[in-house]
Order: C-alpha cells, then sequence, then structure tokens
C-alpha cells in the first residue's frame, strides 16, 4: 500500500478519474457498499440551492453544538485548505485523519472509477461514522438528484434559493434547476426552501414524492426592524414556534432564517438563549467578511465576498445600497470563464466607482482582457492586473479612509485576497 501525505492524495484524486465532473450516483453507492458505511449520524441534514449554502450549513452546525451535540459538516469548495470541507464539533479535520479517510476509501473502491469530490464526499462520510455524531450536515456539491452526497437520505432536505448556475449541468431555467435539487427530498421526511418564489417543479416533485415542503412566507419567515429582526415558524408537529429580538447578523439573515426551520424539525430543545448565542457567533470566512487593512498607514476598509453568480451578486449590491458610504467603492474583481459575466456586472456596476481586474490561478479563470473588455463596454473605469494581489494593492494604493474596496467574483478571488491579508500581517 504506498503511503501519501494530503497533498500526494489531492494530487492523485485529481487524476483518477478523466472528467472533474461525473455525475451519477451508481459508482458512488457501489464504493459506498464496499466501503461499508453504516449510517454516519443520528440525525442528517442536506442542503442544496444556487446560493447560500454555506452560511445555512454554519448557522446549523453552531445552533446544534449550542444544545451540547456533537456535529459534522461537510462543505464545498475550500477557500485556502483542504481540511475546510470536513469540520467536526467546529474543528477541520486533520491531515492525517483525511489520509486514513482516503486510504480506506481507496481500499474499498476496488476498480471502480470515482472523481475528486466523490472520494472526497466517501471520505468525509467515512470520517463522521468513526466519530459517533448527533448531527450531520451535507452541503450538495452541484444540483442535488445526482451530487454524491445525495446517497445518504436526510432527516430533513433544504433548498436555500433557487436560480441559474451551472447551467450546462443543471439546465437554463428555473424549472430545471428546481427539478435536479428536490432531487434531495425524500417520502415522509420535511424539506424546506428559502425561496420566496419557489418554482411549481418544486413544488410538483415534492407532492409527487410525498415529503411535507414547508416555505417561507407560507410557514416560516422573518421581519427585519431598524436593530433586530423576528423570526416564526413551525415544529415537526405544525406547532407555532417563534424567536423574538435577534441581533442583527454579518451573514444573511434569510439563511439564519432557514436554519431555524430546520433546526425546528430536529425535535431538539427550543432554548431562545442559546439559539441567539449560536447565531451571534456564527462566522463564515468569504461571505461578507469585512477585514481592517493598515496599507501605508491608513486603516483601510476591505469586505471579501464569493459573489460568483447573478443571484449571489444582487444579493451583494442589495447589501452594499442598504449600506451607506461617505467615499467611494472600489473593486477588486477576478471569475471563472464558465460563469455569467454580464448577469454579475449588470448587477454590481451600479455600486463600484473603479474596478481592478485580474485573472484567478485557475484553468477555469476568465482572461483579463475579456474582464477588463465587458467593463470597458459599459464605460467603466477599469484597471488589469497580473494577479488578484497586486489589483488589491492598486486600490489600496487609491482608497481613502472613506472608501470601501469590494473584493469578490469568486472563491478563487477570496482566498487570493486572504493570503494577502495573511501575509500582510
Amino acid at each position: 500500500m504506498i503511503v501519501r501525505n494530503l497533498e500526494q492524495w489531492l494530487s492523485y484524486l485529481e487524476q483518477l478519474h478523466p472528467n472533474e465532473i461525473d455525475m451519477g450516483l451508481a459508482r458512488v453507492q457501489d464504493a459506498a457498499q464496499r466501503l461499508g458505511l453504516p449510517r454516519i449520524a443520528d440525525k442528517i441534514i442536506t442542503v442544496t440551492g444556487t446560493n447560500g449554502k454555506g452560511s445555512t450549513c454554519a448557522f446549523l452546525a453552531s445552533l446544534v453544538a449550542q444544545q451540547g451535540l456533537t456535529v459534522g459538516v461537510y462543505s464545498s469548495p475550500h477557500l485556502l485548505r483542504y481540511n475546510e470541507r470536513v469540520r467536526i464539533n467546529g474543528q477541520e479535520v486533520s491531515d492525517q485523519q483525511l489520509c486514513e479517510a482516503f486510504t480506506a476509501v481507496e481500499q474499498a473502491r476496488g476498480d471502480t472509477s470515482l472523481t475528486y469530490f466523490e472520494m472526497g464526499t466517501l471520505a468525509a462520510f467515512w470520517l463522521f461514522a468513526q466519530s459517533s455524531l448527533d448531527v450531520v450536515v451535507l452541503e450538495v456539491g452541484l444540483g442535488g438528484r445526482l451530487d454524491a452526497v445525495n446517497i445518504v437520505d436526510a432527516d430533513v432536505a433544504a433548498v436555500t434559493n433557487i436560480g441559474l448556475d451551472h447551467n450546462d449541468w443543471l439546465g437554463d431555467t428555473r424549472d430545471s434547476v428546481a427539478y435536479e435539487k428536490s432531487g434531495i427530498f425524500r417520502s415522509g421526511h420535511p424539506a424546506v426552501c428559502g425561496d420566496l418564489d419557489p418554482p411549481e417543479q418544486l413544488l410538483t416533485q415534492a407532492a409527487r414524492l410525498n415529503t411535507p415542503l414547508l416555505l417561507r412566507g407560507r410557514d416560516f419567515d422573518l421581519a427585519v426592524t431598524e436593530h433586530c429582526w423576528h423570526w416564526r415558524g413551525l415544529d415537526l408537529q405544525g406547532q407555532a414556534l417563534q424567536l423574538q429580538d435577534i441581533p442583527l447578523l454579518g451573514l444573511p439573515l434569510e439563511n439564519a432564517a432557514l436554519a431555524l426551520q430546520i433546526y425546528a424539525l430536529l425535535g431538539l430543545d427550543w432554548q431562545p438563549d442559546l439559539l441567539l448565542q449560536a447565531l451571534s457567533n456564527t462566522r463564515m470566512p468569504g461571505r461578507l467578511q469585512k477585514v481592517s487593512v493598515i496599507w501605508q498607514d491608513r486603516s483601510l476598509n476591505v469586505l471579501l465576498d464569493v459573489a460568483h453568480n447573478p443571484h449571489a451578486a444582487s444579493y451583494l449590491a442589495e447589501r452594499l445600497n442598504s449600506q451607506p458610504l461617505i467615499g467611494q467603492r472600489l473593486a477588486v474583481f477576478g471569475m471563472l470563464d464558465d460563469k455569467d459575466l454580464d448577469g454579475v456586472l449588470s448587477a454590481m456596476q451600479s455600486q463600484i466607482c473603479d474596478w481592478a481586474v485580474a485573472s484567478l490561478p485557475s484553468p477555469r479563470s476568465c482572461k483579463v482582457e475579456r474582464l477588463q473588455q465587458a467593463l470597458q463596454q459599459r464605460n467603466a473605469s477599469v484597471t488589469s492586473y497580473a494577479s488578484i494581489a497586486q489589483a488589491i494593492e492598486a486600490q489600496c494604493s487609491n482608497a481613502t479612509e472613506n472608501d470601501q474596496i469590494i473584493i469578490f467574483g469568486s472563491f478563487f478571488t477570496v482566498a487570493e485576497a486572504l493570503k494577502w491579508c495573511a501575509a500582510q500581517a
């Protein structure tokens, strides 16, 4: 048996399957059976959606952990370290744990070919099973119906929202996307949807699968006042629940409201003080993350957000629009080539007075020439740079203490920004 460190394992996984994505459950189900995986936790929650999956999972993990229960979270992609994808009781698993898990999956899979994501999913499941957890929260990688995490049956399935992304895989209508995402529903087990305008296909699939579906705006909702917000929803028996006077949060309130409704369906204690504390303590790198940077003896206001599609960019623009600024907003922007560039620029252009663009360290990166041309066609002020780090330094030099630098467009963009911030510290 070949002994590998984590870096060697990840390099091996990248070469293991001819395609980065290979939709379907047959191969991963076969490998899971050979691995002999038991049920990976007492309660399982699966979360899909176009945006907001990561923060919804983070809120859920906080709510569960605050009750003194053990919880595992599987999410993707990662920003800086692969270990971020697998967390047990709030901690990233170690390199050694991941290597042991990959070794177990490799020995079990035999001649079954698995993708990078499928190997990682089974490794996470193996680690969760070893840990005898109370709750596991699983973030869908792509779609839902044919995603590797869908080999397990969730006690509660959640859909954050439904927009257009990954059109080549999920279709180019909200109904086609809804069909794929509803694939995580199970007969007799509740599902929750945070989209205020769910496509008809989602409702149809829930009815066909005999899945009780709770909808935001009907079964649960939130109301925001100047200094706090309030939540209402239903428990597993359909009885009304509420949580009042919740402090405003840095992460999207819609995702916190969705997480509260999911939590309410788990049959766990409803203790308002603990729930409020859990929500307030939840953090998520790269999601509306504020960073203070000292540059040339000036304290600069920086905001990081992974917004990489029109739906996420529109939400980011709404948040910026609701936060008046004395100065101006300068952007550092990089994006992947398979994303909707025009849709993202249309959502964000009114918020930005100057753009610094760069390519990303990925073969899927949108070329800087294309970014610059698209912005020039919109008569935007734009300058291109060789790297995200150089783009950040240029905007830091241009910014005043009253300005705000918005770094967004991709997980890769934010990852490069986090590395740059760490180097400054």
